[in-house]
């Protein structure tokens, strides 16, 4: 009875942190159209307002809450805000910086599909989400340069920079993909800094399909079709590719805090999906998001 009672009391006095703290400021984005390699598709619209989340919590907040607060609140699947600092970027010093506790918080997920009209041109489509609060990056770091001239050179280079993510098109349709930026290498300046990054295969190569064949292990071809084996059909098939694909990313700073280091802003990238081992061809995948990070030199 004292156990349940005390793991409601901390769990209500998480809800009061979350109600006290006010919804996420919107920011505005003032990134530039960008090329995202083969898709022209513009990056960060001028004037992009992000909504508000009643779990917005600053880092310090965040690192108060025990596990009993966070648990099944969705709390640990958000990026923290600054709630002070300025919205002036020229209040960022130029220099070399070490960027840690990057994070990256997608707020929205769309896949490209054609049209259903007979020459009508493809677009961006709205999902449902089918996985699981779990999609947030976090911890990772990398270099973060700020030139006098307000350029910037970022590079991505280690932490929890990947995560698998399903949604679900309005057809039913299901799309799976590793939602990542690996090995990121942005440049620009801190209005727009975009760059390329690496899509690992969302399986393996020790993955067996229903028929027992895998990249590195498990069957050459189906065992009950073995005179068909290099049929042209089947290659794809029986041919496992799990060699990592390219996605591009474009960044935006909304707002600094000088004192404490604090970075964010908003993001958006477009990158492929599943290829089920080189079985079909990737669908884009366009993740727009809120970002947070940490300088220090």
């Amino acid at each position: 009875m004292a156990l349940s009672m005390r793991a409601a009391n901390k769990a209500g006095a998480a809800k009061a942190v979350r109600a006290s703290r006010p919804a996420r400021a919107a920011v505005v984005c003032k990134a530039q159209k960008a090329e995202f390699g083969r898709a022209a598709a513009a990056a960060l619209a001028a004037s992009t307002l992000l909504a508000g989340s009643a779990n917005a919590l600053t880092y310090d907040e965040l690192q108060g809450l025990t596990y009993l607060q966070v648990k099944g609140t969705g709390i640990a699947n958000t990026c923290p805000v600054i709630e002070k600092g300025s919205t002036n970027l020229k209040d960022l010093k130029a220099g070399a910086y070490k960027i840690e506790k990057f994070c990256m918080e997608p707020t929205s997920f769309t896949v490209k599909e054609e049209s259903q009209f007979k020459g009508g041109e493809s677009e961006f489509v709205r999902t449902k989400l089918m996985t699981r609060l779990t999609y947030t990056l976090d911890a990772m770091s990398g270099s973060f340069k700020v030139g006098g001239d307000g350029s910037v050179e970022f590079k991505e280079e280690d932490g929890i920079d990947y995560a698998p993510v399903t949604v679900q098109l309005p057809g039913g349709e299901r799309v799976a993909f590793l939602f990542t930026v690996k090995q990121l290498d942005a440049k620009g300046t801190l209005d727009s800094f975009a760059g390329d990054f690496l899509v690992p295969s969302y399986r393996g190569s020790s993955f067996l399909d229903p028929k027992g064949r895998g990249g590195s292990t498990g069957y050459d071809n189906a065992v009950a079709l073995p005179a068909r084996a290099d049929a042209e059909e089947l290659l794809k098939e029986n041919i496992k590719n799990t060699a990592a694909l390219k996605g591009t990313a474009v960044f935006s700073v909304a707002k600094v805090d000088p004192v404490t280091g604090e970075i964010a802003g908003v993001f958006e990238s477009i990158q492929p999906s599943d290829t089920d081992l080189g079985a079909k061809p990737p669908k884009d995948i366009k993740i727009t998001g809120l970002w947070y990070g940490q300088l220090s030199k």
